[in-house]
């Protein structure tokens, strides 16, 4: 039995659906079971539960010989994930795959990386076997900017000319999948991106060519980004951590592509031009 948790988010639910289509058994974490009726099937079954109910997880944990663990927001990868963690061996979890960022590895880092290395550093203490993955931006956030691209044709950000290797979210799914199903990944950490580098610049060109809209980036300032951001009533602390990763983009520092999805699971990642065209209708 593989415990999901994180599993009604776009990577999560992923790891759900490739899980259950292997034929794995598959127990998915969920907080309201009624709004997560999509992930059930023949090889899942769903566990309510919630962080701050120890009891819910100690039985969702319960018969789980492995574990996906994904959690959003600094203060839950620093507090909550070690707790789920130490939960984990004293069920007698054999394997967590931990999903992670780019760059968590990095000293002295930035604050969503130095957060995912503290809970990484937990899973080590352990001693379960590991796998960490660490993806780069994922494709998907540009569905983020819908609204403003079918309003003004246009979408902004704070992140200037600065690449990242964008990877889609299926992607970073087959890798944690193959780590939680064959093996050969023990203690191993996946830097994982798609299989090119692109500036938000590059993504409008692309997301105009799948569309057929003119659709335009525009840079602004991140004191800018940070007040809009602020005004749309995001936490300060998670608008602050934005802003330092956008800071490391516009540096270059994000721009690395590897080889690691097609090392891991023997098939190349899927390109932004393919995203882009599945999802053009998003944008129309």
């Amino acid at each position: 039995m593989i415990l999901v948790i994180g599993a009604t988010g776009t990577i999560g639910s992923e790891v759900v659906r490739q899980l259950a289509a292997q034929g794995e058994k598959v127990r998915a974490f969920v907080r309201n079971p009624e709004k997560a009726e999509k992930l059930k099937g023949p090889n899942v079954e769903l566990a309510k539960g919630d962080f701050d109910d120890v009891e819910s997880l100690r039985a969702a944990l319960r018969g789980a010989d492995k574990l996906f663990l994904l959690s959003a927001g600094v203060e839950i990868i620093t507090t909550v994930e070690p707790r789920v963690v130490e939960e984990a061996k004293k069920a007698g979890v054999k394997h967590v795959v931990k999903l992670s960022v780019m760059g968590a590895d990095m000293e002295p880092g930035i604050t969503l990386g130095r957060a995912h290395r503290t809970a990484e550093k937990a899973v080590e203490a352990s001693g379960i076997p590991w796998t960490f993955v660490r993806p780069s931006g994922f494709m998907t956030n540009a569905l983020n900017n819908v609204g403003s691209i079918k309003a003004q044709g246009k979408f902004y950000g704070p992140y200037g000319d600065g690449k990242m290797g964008l990877i889609d979210p299926v992607d970073i799914a087959a890798v944690a999948v193959t780590a939680l199903t064959r093996p050969g990944h023990e203690n191993k950490a996946y830097t994982i991106t798609g299989p090119e580098a692109l500036s938000q610049g590059e993504v409008a060109q692309k997301l105009s060519a799948a569309t057929g809209k003119t659709i335009e980036y525009v840079a602004v300032p991140p004191e800018a980004a940070g007040e809009s951001m602020l005004k749309m009533g995001m936490p300060k602390s998670l608008v602050d951590a934005l802003l330092e990763f956008s800071g490391v983009v516009r540096a270059g520092h994000a721009a690395a592509v590897t080889g690691e999805v097609e090392r891991v699971t023997g098939r190349k990642p899927r390109s932004f031009d393919g995203w882009a065209r599945d999802n053009a209708a998003a944008f129309k």
